[in-house]
């Protein structure tokens, strides 16, 4: 063991000694950014060397989220915009979302996987590739991973506002009825995560300070850590500083 590993380990243990029946989140987004940067920086003009490395860390941050009792995870793959990209570049990172979806749906893993965002926007392939993995995933009662491909903020909100008034217009409710139920419960209830804790903590990576529309309704509440790591850089510190940055804050939802 070298020096720097020697060093981590001991600034690893203190994180987790500091950590030690602290409040924790029990719902982490995180905003996987910084893959094709890290590709570019390692010197690969093939940017999806990056998204593949990316890939690779997941399963390391869902065992991080498992063993700091995180119940749910909601990792930002593929965004709407993502989906403007040149085709084969797309191409190429939605095979490794359809490859890294299936790993995470393996027998092995004890993970409940489930699809957010607008399905209808991706190929067929991908599509059922999501699919299969919930249906293969849901009796599992490990971590619930939120895997959001083709997702925005504000599609989701269209499509909740859109299907509440699809479902009140099939029961025959007029159009002066279904307006007095367009509160936020009612509009909650058909989000994509409808069901689920919101997001106390979310996480970004590659040291960019915005959301870029990431579960734009759900948080309304949650706290935000900046982190500068590229996300295939992204170490077990990192995880374990926005824990502890989360834990120090006090929590004020909105007063």
């Amino acid at each position: 063991m070298g020096l720097r590993d020697l060093v981590y380990g001991v600034y690893e243990r203190r994180l987790l000694h500091a950590l030690a029946g602290s409040p924790g989140p029990r719902h982490v987004g995180v905003i996987l950014d910084g893959n094709r940067r890290w590709a570019r920086a390692a010197g690969s003009d093939d940017v999806s060397t990056g998204h593949r490395r990316g890939a690779d860390k997941i399963e390391d941050l869902l065992g991080w989220c498992t063993a700091s009792n995180v119940e749910v995870v909601t990792l930002w793959l593929l965004s709407t915009d993502n989906l403007t990209r040149p085709a084969e570049e797309l191409a190429g990172l939605l095979g490794i979302i359809e490859d890294t979806v299936r790993d995470l749906a393996a027998e092995a893993n004890p993970w409940r996987v489930h699809p957010v965002g607008s399905l209808d926007l991706l190929p067929d392939t991908t599509v059922r590739v999501l699919k299969e993995a919930e249906e293969e995933t849901q009796h599992k009662t490990g971590l619930l991973v939120n895997v959001a491909v083709g997702y925005g903020g504000r599609r989701e909100i269209a499509d909740a506002v859109r299907g509440l008034l699809q479902e009140h217009a099939e029961k025959g409710a007029s159009l002066e009825e279904v307006a007095t139920l367009l509160d936020t419960e009612h509009i909650a209830e058909h989000l994509y995560t409808r069901g689920q804790p919101d997001p106390d903590l979310v996480i970004r990576t590659s040291g960019e300070q915005r959301l870029s529309g990431f579960l734009l309704w759900q948080t309304a509440h949650a706290e935000f850590y900046f982190c500068d790591a590229l996300w295939p850089d992204f170490r077990h510190i990192d995880f374990l500083r926005a824990l502890r940055s989360y834990a120090q804050r006090q929590r004020r939802y909105g007063s």
